[in-house]
């Protein structure tokens, strides 16, 4: 009796499980975003889990920072799992990669000696979000006309470009950066749109990056910016003793936003976030300015200690 030959299983479907970092410092005026190469363009800092050598998912994040930036993190969260299909260019074999983000936040001095990598402005990469001079030219030159059109008569996309940028009365709401970014990619106003299609670029607002990259950027400048309401996670953000002046030029760097000067310092001293540490820091041909600390105590005494009031225009 002649044996028909088994045929060889399909081998099950390959995950691959990478590690990515949105890490993010205030130097200056500007919110900035650790970037390195990945054949020659802007990528966040990624690598693979090693699934038998690292014990935590977090601990990973570290490790994979540390070897490719030098850096080690402080504060950082678990931001968002990546999984679209397709998402990387050159997928695994019968397989597909899986891209776990975190936020990290490290402190401008204690990043100032790093040479191995690239800080790139978030709003370069995000030109829209910055509202600090005035609402953006950027928005009622291209961006706006351009949803106008795409949107057409249909209720739900007018609905949702009215929401994600402020359109027809709609608030602009500053968390709603991934949103924004998101609809762009949509409607093909972004790079990668294109990149992702393997075509030509047609329109590009704002500097592209590798992959879905910019995407976690996003995704972390609307967490980010969420947060200044409810947490106070910007002192992560500061030396252990800051000046108000620079505690609200680095939340209006987050937020894209100016603020009231009196108003913020009101709200910062009166909320108890802060206490001062009877030193002053001098200034050339100013007056000196009281130097305060982050007060720990708020967070035992109320469930969300914030910065800043919700967002909204």
């Amino acid at each position: 009796m002649t044996m028909t030959p088994t045929p060889n299983p399909t081998p099950p479907p390959r995950i691959d499980v990478r590690l990515s970092s949105v890490i993010l410092a205030v130097s200056g005026d500007c919110p900035h975003v650790v970037c390195v190469d990945d054949r020659g363009a802007d990528a966040l800092p990624f690598g693979p889990l090693e699934a038998t050598a690292d014990r935590t998912l977090e601990l990973a994040v570290r490790r994979v920072v540390r070897e490719q930036t030098g850096i080690e993190l402080g504060y950082v969260e678990q931001l968002y799992t990546f999984g679209d299909l397709g998402r990387a260019p050159a997928p695994v074999p019968a397989g597909r990669v899986i891209s776990i983000a975190y936020l990290a936040l490290v402190r401008e001095q204690d990043v100032a000696a790093q040479q191995s990598v690239t800080w790139r402005d978030c709003y370069a990469l995000f030109p829209w979000e910055d509202w600090r001079a005035k609402r953006p030219d950027l928005l009622d030159q291209q961006i706006e006309p351009m949803l106008r059109e795409w949107a057409g008569m249909n209720d739900t996309r007018r609905e949702r470009t009215d929401i994600a940028f402020g359109l027809r009365g709609t608030p602009w709401d500053d968390s709603r950066a991934l949103e924004r970014y998101e609809l762009l990619y949509e409607v093909g106003l972004v790079a990668e749109h294109f990149q992702d299609r393997q075509e030509p670029a047609e329109r590009n607002l704002g500097r592209p990056m590798t992959l879905d990259h910019r995407r976690m950027v996003a995704t972390a400048l609307g967490r980010l910016r969420g947060k200044l309401a409810y947490r106070p996670v910007v002192f992560e953000l500061v030396p252990s003793s800051f000046t108000l002046g620079r505690l609200q030029e680095v939340v209006e760097a987050l937020g894209g936003r100016t603020l009231h000067k009196p108003n913020f310092r009101r709200l910062v001293e009166q909320s108890g976030l802060v206490e001062g540490t009877g030193e002053f820091e001098t200034r050339t041909g100013g007056r000196p300015a009281e130097l305060f600390r982050f007060r720990r105590e708020v967070l035992r005494e109320r469930p969300a200690p914030g910065v800043v009031p919700p967002a909204g225009r």
